[in-house]
């Protein structure tokens, strides 16, 4: 069975709502989905190397941490050189996505280091194009590398309409890619 894997941290919420709207759009589009996160102390299952093996697609996401991934994020990725030796990650589809506490808070060069470990492994990176009309209206996150938040100075989780949208649309592309792939 083939199914979309939505890999996160999140600490405030901010991550983990994101990674449900892209989540629901992939499903609502026709993919399995599979959601897991780096840690144990998650309502989620916490990822194997299995999981990510079997994937069809990945989308990747992370709080921003001083302009980068968060620690257990990273650390995921450096047990991964097995599978990279392997191949099994090749021409597999991915996107990446990230929350920041302020506008010019990372999310950007968090998104871009975020690609890197992907790159690496071969897969079909994704970003957001701009024919997604919130793309170019959002006054909170949203980038062409990835889908973003930014939770502000009230630290809000709650994700404002664009950046909803933009999660959907990741989500969308992530399962027209699965299944044009297939």
């Amino acid at each position: 069975m083939s199914y979309l894997l939505v890999l996160y941290h999140s600490r405030t919420d901010s991550v983990k709502n994101m990674a449900y709207e892209i989540s629901d759009a992939a499903q609502h589009a026709g993919v399995d989905v599979k959601i897991r996160s780096f840690t144990d102390d998650s309502d989620e299952l916490k990822v194997s190397i299995d999981d990510l093996k079997q994937c069809a697609g990945l989308a990747f996401g992370s709080p921003t941490r001083f302009g980068m991934m968060a620690a257990p994020a990273k650390q995921f990725w450096e047990t991964t050189s097995d599978i990279w030796l392997a191949g099994e990650l090749i021409d597999k589809p991915a996107a990446v996505f990230t929350s920041s506490s302020s506008l010019h808070g990372g999310n950007e060069s968090t998104l871009l280091t975020m690609s890197l470990p992907l790159l690496h492994h071969g897969m079909l990176l994704c970003g957001v194009p701009y024919d997604v009309p919130a793309l170019s209206a959002t006054q909170t996150g949203g980038t062409p590398y990835g889908a973003s938040h930014v939770s502000g100075l009230t630290n809000s989780s709650q994700l404002s309409a664009e950046e909803i949208s933009i999660c959907h649309s990741v989500g969308n592309r992530l399962a027209k890619l699965i299944k044009q792939l297939q």
